[in-house]
Formats: structure tokens, C-alpha cells, sequence
């Protein structure tokens, strides 16, 4: 029944008032987290970096970026949770590094063969993989006549999980963290790591005949059967360290039965649920998701990599309705910031946008900045109390940013709820288009059209329009057995 809060550290908190959240900015939030309701927060990366990736990005994966902190600003974050009772997981990102990590620029110093340039993955000639942030996967080195592989960025290089030194050096990076008193780690790209060991052509998708990654399978490039042994090992390294620390994988693929593999009994503790991350407002689809995933699955609606549900449902109340789904889920659900404020993506100009994403599609893909745009604290505009009023944030803030309070109230209510009264394995009904049973609670869901009549007594609504046993469309409702 735990409740996780995604802290994008970026658009948190800026304490030191440069315009880029940080930890002490964190720190200073965390009496409202823990208000919210929250028991654990998952900090996305604050490591030393170019930040071309804005911190996914890693040149050094022990120490922090300035831009974010000290070492010292990191533990003082990590005793001040703890001592309110809030566990801490952060990012760690195994598949690739930054290319001005050491390892890479003693590797492009080095010639081919070398033990220096084993810790990464060269070819002579690439083969047809495709980036995900667009564009072939591979960049061409002039001075020794190799390609580089980066299934991101070209400075994102993908290191050789078949070299030894690779392997040791990720857990150093664990103990290293788990010394200092995190309580478990978001894995990133937790299905990559390991390529085919011959790097063979990836085949197109049936029907497909455009050289992108959209249109190919990742046969060989995702999800290879050597990975697993990596989380055996990672599961009983932080096991050493206590029975209550948490792996989490980003294990991004759409078969259930492939997911499933990684959340064995030996290997993750958990793993997102994307058939459910990035859903529609469609009842039957919502359903199918939650029956189709993982009873180990880590629910979750938004993060920092898709748009926000609000905008995807396409309305604030649909998105309040939403949550009341969401947070009824048994197991582990995950909230990614400000969505307790109902925020919508935010447009953000071309001139501004900074991912990546939108720069090496050509602008085909519009990035992921909109749903990253600074948290609001108040409402007063120009910064809304993320910064202050006469610095410029690192993504502009739109007018009319400071988010809806009630449903901070609503999102403060089902969360003191769920761990009052809802207890108990997940039991579907038929009494509105999408609805079950929590024990003693029942969660209508009224993703459709017409109104659903109930009985029973409410123990909290997603609007006020939820009255006299009739749930609107576009509303939820947690409601007591009828009489």
C-alpha cells in the first residue's frame, strides 16, 4: 500500500534561487510531502552531468551536480525524510553514461581492441538500430574509424554489460548509495543493459518499411535473457543491506508475461506498469491494463516522460476521477509531482524547449518539456514561488500556473483514506463502466456517457456534482456497501 511521490528535481524546489530545483529546495518541501500523505519519494538523478539529458546523463554516478548540491545537501535531505518517517529511492541509470564520463574519453583516446574501449559498444559498421530519441544509434568516432552505440543521444553512450569492470563498477555505485542511506532505486531502461551479443539487425514491424525506431522491433536490442542474472545479483545486494530496500524497474515493454519475468521472486521488487502509464480515459481499456499487469506492478498515470494524464484524459475533472481510481489500487502507486495540483501539460515555445527528443526528431516529436515545466508553490505570478519573482525559471511558466487547490484537498483526503479503509485484493463489479471492490469500499469509475444511480453512503467523490446516488460522467466516487 505504498505510496511513492516522483520529485523531477529540476522542477521541484529551487532553493538557492538560480532558477533549477534542487535539494535543498527538496528539503525544504518535505514537511509537505509528508502532509500530502505520501510514505516514500524517488528523486530523478542529481548526479554530475552535462545535463544534454538533463541529468540522465551521468559523467560521475557518485557524486552531485552542483547545479543540485553537495553530497552534504543529499544526506541532510535523506535523515530530514527519514526522521518524518518518508523512505528515499533515487535513479539509477545502469545502461548508459555521459560522453564526457571518463570511461568514454579514455575510450576515444584509445585504439579499437582496447580494454579501455571494451567498457563501451564500437563496431566498424553499424547495423540498422534505431535511436528512441530518433535517428540511427549509432555515431561515427573520425579519428579511429568506429561507431559508437547509443540506443539515446549520441552523448549518452551505451556501455558493454559483457565487461566484467561494467558489471563491478554498477554495484560499487549501489553500496556507495545504499552506504548513505537510500532506501532503494528507480532502475532506468531496466530492460536494456545487455545487447545481442552479435549485434544482429533488429527486423521491421510487420507492415513497416520506414527506418525508424517506431517501426522496428527491438528484438536485439531490449530485453536480452542475460539481464536477469544482473537483478539476481542487485536483489540480494541491497537484501544485504535490510529486507525493506526497493528495486523498481522502468521495464519498458507491453508483453505482460516479458514484465512479469522481471519482478520474479529473485530479481526486481517491482516494476512500472506501462499499459497503464499513458492510458486514455476509456473504461475498458483502464481495466484491461490493471488485469493484464503484474500483481508486483507499480501503478502509476504520469511521470516525467509522457504527457500528464490530465491533458491525456482531457479535463481536470477527468483527471480528479483519475486519481480516485488510481489511488484505490491495491500495492504500490507512484505520483508524479503536481499532479495533486491538477496540472496540465504547459505549452512551451520552440525557442525554449530543451529535450533532446524534440531536437533529434527534427521537431517531429514535440519532447518532453511540457510536462516537466516547474512546480507551482503559490499563485503569484511570474514564478509561482518556485524561484524567485526576478529569475528567469529553466522552462518558462505560463500565466495562470499555480495549479487547483481543491484537488490538493482531494488528493489529501484519498490518500488518508486509502490507508484507513481500503484493505484487501481488488474484486471487479458491474455497477458503473468501471468499478470494483476494496474490502468493505467500493470505487465506481463513470468513464462513459450517461449517469450511474448507487446506493451506499459516499466516503469521498471526485466532484461536488456526485449527489442523491447519482455518479456524472467524468466522476468517481469511494462509497460504503449499500444499506
Amino acid at each position: 500500500m505504498t505510496v511513492l511521490y516522483e520529485v523531477y528535481i529540476r522542477s521541484f524546489a529551487d532553493g538557492n534561487g538560480d532558477g533549477v530545483g534542487d535539494l535543498i529546495g527538496l528539503r525544504s518541501k518535505l514537511a509537505y510531502l509528508k502532509d500530502l500523505g505520501v510514505d516514500a519519494i524517488w528523486i530523478t538523478p542529481f548526479y554530475r552531468s552535462p545535463m544534454v539529458d538533463h541529468g540522465y546523463d551521468v559523467s560521475d554516478p557518485r557524486d552531485v551536480d552542483p547545479v543540485f548540491g553537495t553530497l552534504d545537501d543529499f544526506d541532510a535531505v535523506v535523515a530530514d525524510a527519514h526522521a518524518l518517517g518518508l523512505r528515499v529511492l533515487i535513479d539509477v541509470i545502469p545502461n548508459h553514461t555521459s560522453d564526457q564520463h571518463p570511461w568514454f574519453q579514455e575510450a576515444l583516446a584509445a585504439p579499437p581492441g582496447s580494454p579501455a574501449r571494451d567498457r563501451y559498444i564500437w563496431r566498424d559498421e553499424p547495423n540498422n538500430w534505431q535511436s528512441v530519441f530518433g535517428g540511427p544509434a549509432w555515431s561515427y568516432d573520425e579519428r579511429s574509424g568506429q561507431y559508437w552505440l547509443h540506443l539515446f543521444a549520441p552523448e549518452q553512450p551505451d556501455v558493454n554489460w559483457r565487461n566484467p569492470e561494467v558489471r563491478a563498477d554498477a554495484e560499487k555505485t549501489l553500496r556507495f548509495w545504499l552506504d548513505r542511506g537510500v532506501d532503494g532505486f528507480r532502475i532506468d531502461v531496466a530492460h536494456g543493459l545487455y545487447k545481442d551479443e552479435h549485434l544482429r539487425d533488429n527486423p521491421m514491424r510487420s507492415g513497416g518499411g520506414i527506418d525508424g525506431f517506431g517501426e522496428m522491433e527491438s528484438k536485439h536490442t531490449f530485453d536480452q535473457p542475460e539481464v536477469h542474472e544482473v537483478y539476481r545479483r542487485w536483489r540480494r545486494l541491497v537484501e544485504s543491506y535490510g529486507d525493506d530496500r526497493v528495486l523498481l524497474g522502468e521495464v519498458f515493454l507491453w508483453d505482460p508475461e516479458r514484465v512479469a519475468a522481471y519482478v520474479r521472486d529473485d530479481e526486481l521488487h517491482l516494476a512500472f506498469s506501462f499499459l497503464l502509464l499513458g492510458q486514455k480515459w476509456e473504461a475498458e481499456n483502464l481495466r484491461r491494463a490493471v488485469e493484464w499487469s503484474s500483481p508486483k506492478s507499480a501503478w502509476a498515470l504520469s511521470n516525467h516522460d509522457l504527457p500528464r494524464h490530465a491533458t491525456r484524459f482531457g479535463s481536470v475533472a477527468r483527471a480528479r476521477a483519475g486519481a480516485l481510481f488510481l489511488l484505490a489500487l491495491p500495492g504500490t502507486v507512484v505520483l508524479y509531482q503536481g499532479e495533486e495540483l491538477g496540472l496540465t501539460d504547459a505549452e512551451v515555445p520552440e525557442a525554449d524547449r530543451q529535450d533532446p527528443l524534440f531536437f533529434r526528431s527534427d521537431g517531429a516529436h514535440p519532447g518532453r518539456d511540457s510536462c516537466r515545466v516547474p512546480m507551482p508553490w503559490t499563485d503569484e505570478p511570474p514564478t509561482y514561488g518556485f524561484c524567485p519573482p526576478d529569475v528567469r525559471p529553466w522552462l518558462p511558466m505560463p500565466d495562470g500556473w499555480g495549479g487547483d487547490r481543491s484537488v490538493l484537498a482531494l488528493y489529501r483526503d484519498a490518500l488518508r483514506l486509502r490507508r484507513e479503509a481500503l484493505h484487501g485484493d481488488l474484486v471487479w463489479t458491474d455497477e458503473a463502466p468501471l468499478s470494483f471492490r476494496r474490502g468493505d469500499v467500493r470505487v465506481l469509475v463513470n468513464a462513459g456517457e450517461t449517469p450511474v444511480r448507487f446506493a451506499g453512503e459516499v466516503l469521498l467523490a471526485s466532484d461536488e456534482s456526485v449527489v442523491d446516488g447519482v455518479l456524472p460522467p467524468d466522476t468517481a466516487a469511494w462509497l460504503t456497501p449499500p444499506a
